[in-house]
């Protein structure tokens, strides 16, 4: 008999009032959405409702939320979503490298902060939709400024659009592309534009061309995999796999839906933000997609993120020659590092599955749900309930009692908390929908796999099911997870319907 495992519950409450968790510091996160996000006079507000924007605020700011309360209620729309004050953490229009450290310190104050309301002060004069809110505890990423000058790569380099790539890290044009937290996408195309253009004695147009399409896939190969996995073999196939995804959405049915402008469009297939969602305007503030990673002083014994930009520049040169002959070279090319598969599968990848980063669903538990802004309530105090995931329990009136549903996503398998940190409080009763959550199966994978325990269950997309599931076999050299050392040739394979990291899928329309 099939044994299912999930989760491993704890119960803490305690039976001394000691207050409820502070409101978290929040950020203005809307997927692929319009940069600026509108928000609104709180009398206005109170009169006419969200008819009338007093201004704007940017995709990557961050907040401290509040309930504004007026003749005792907070400020809500007809269907009881809240409109929230707000107090600035970091502008993303204006921040700089210390709003890094701001964010970090102001996140921790909060996350041990305790309070018997979650009301704001009267000094509170505007309100912006939860809805737009998201608790993303990563802070803004900066390059750290050149140190003594640009200087070229010191390492060997793997052909000519290597050492140009290599060029471009470490040179002015690349560090303005990181200069501010907005519009970092169009500023490091502007920036491969500019410096293309003052290289063009030193290089052909052709080799700066495919260095640009180089720079951008490996970009993309690394930030749309697991950095974890490091410079492991698993890891290495699972890049040299998104390469190849890129490269046929470029030259197999080159489409503009997929961002391809023209046959071999590496650099607009891969930084399609509806397809490869990490070019998105706030991920990009917060990784370093668009960073100058290859500059030498950056993994070098006195940088302070020497462990960081080491590992991403091993992982980059794990995978570089082989993404090179995906890119730009022939079938054959194809058939040796992925062995044992058709042509005709392998040209019709277009599309992977990564189970571990989709929708996270818990069929076992049909009491938990997702709130993404709601108001709980406790006589005269209220608290804000938003971008979180409870458990709701019995009803009294109009709420109901709950308690937090604290997920901690671990390599295999999901583990839960169910906290009692607002005893007392009823959500509102129209916030809560015991909708089941559709697609969602034990890691993303089918029946008839064999799972004894199962860890975890992940949503599936609609299109999972209507190609064909391939298993991919690389044989890669394995430097491990921090990337050091020589290391060792590996044979290791990556998908299939079985697989609970990644399951690349062919013939996708």
């Amino acid at each position: 008999m099939r044994k299912f495992w999930l989760i491993v519950v704890l119960f803490k409450s305690s039976p001394i009032w000691a207050g409820i968790p502070a409101t978290p510091v929040m950020t203005l996160y809307q997927f692929n959405g319009a940069v600026e996000i509108p928000y609104y006079d709180v009398e206005t507000f109170s009169q006419v409702g969200a008819s009338s924007p007093a201004g704007t605020l940017t995709q990557g700011t961050s907040v401290i939320p509040c309930l504004v309360i007026r003749d005792g209620q907070p400020l809500m729309d007809t269907g009881g979503t809240p409109y929230v004050g707000f107090q600035v953490v970091v502008d993303s229009r204006t921040a700089t490298r210390s709003a890094t450290e701001t964010f970090k310190r102001v996140l921790g104050q909060r996350k041990t902060m305790r309070l018997t309301n979650h009301h704001c002060d009267g000094n509170v004069k505007h309100v912006i939709d939860v809805r737009k809110l998201y608790v993303l505890e990563k802070a803004p990423f900066f390059d750290p400024p050149i140190a003594g000058g640009a200087k070229n790569a010191t390492l060997p380099t793997q052909g000519e659009p290597d050492r140009i790539v290599r060029a471009f890290h470490a040179s002015p044009y690349c560090e303005s592309a990181n200069g501010r937290l907005l519009g970092r996408r169009a500023a490091l195309e502007s920036a491969w534009q500019r410096f293309a253009q003052d290289n063009s004695n030193r290089w052909s147009i052709r080799a700066l061309e495919q260095a640009r399409h180089l720079d951008y896939t490996m970009r993309t190969a690394i930030f749309e995999g697991h950095l974890d996995r490091g410079c492991n073999a698993y890891g290495g196939c699972e890049r040299n796999i998104i390469a190849l995804s890129i490269r046929n959405r470029a030259r197999e049915g080159c489409s503009r839906s997929q961002g391809c402008n023209g046959e071999g469009d590496f650099r607009g297939v891969s930084s399609k933000v509806s397809h490869y969602n990490i070019w998105d305007e706030y991920l990009t503030q917060v990784s370093g997609l668009t960073s100058c990673f290859l500059r030498d002083e950056l993994s070098g014994a006195r940088s302070p993120n020497a462990e960081y930009f080491g590992k991403l520049r091993g992982i980059y040169e794990q995978n570089l020659g082989d993404v090179q002959r995906i890119l730009f070279g022939d079938d054959q090319d194809l058939s040796e590092i992925f062995p044992n598969v058709s042509m005709t599968d392998l040209k019709s990848l277009k599309h992977y599955y990564h189970a571990p980063a989709m929708g996270k669903c818990f069929p076992t538990d049909d009491r938990v749900i997702y709130v993404s802004g709601a108001v709980a309530r406790k006589g005269n105090d209220f608290a804000l309930i938003a971008n979180t995931r409870i458990r709701v329990d019995e009803r009294m009136g109009d709420g109901y009692h709950f308690r937090e549903f604290v997920l901690e996503q671990n390599e295999d398998r999901d583990e839960v908390e169910i906290v009692n940190s607002f005893p007392g409080f009823l959500v509102d009763s129209r916030k809560v929908d015991f909708k089941a959550t559709s697609r969602c199966a034990p890691y993303g994978i089918p029946p008839g796999c064999g799972v004894q325990e199962v860890g975890r269950y992940r949503t599936t997309p609609s299109w999972l099911n209507a190609g064909k599931p391939l298993e991919l076999t690389c044989r890669i050299k394995d430097r491990g997870a921090s990337c050091q050392g020589s290391g060792s040739l590996k044979t290791v394979r990556v998908g299939g319907v079985c697989d609970t990291q990644m399951r690349p899928v062919a013939g996708v329309k």
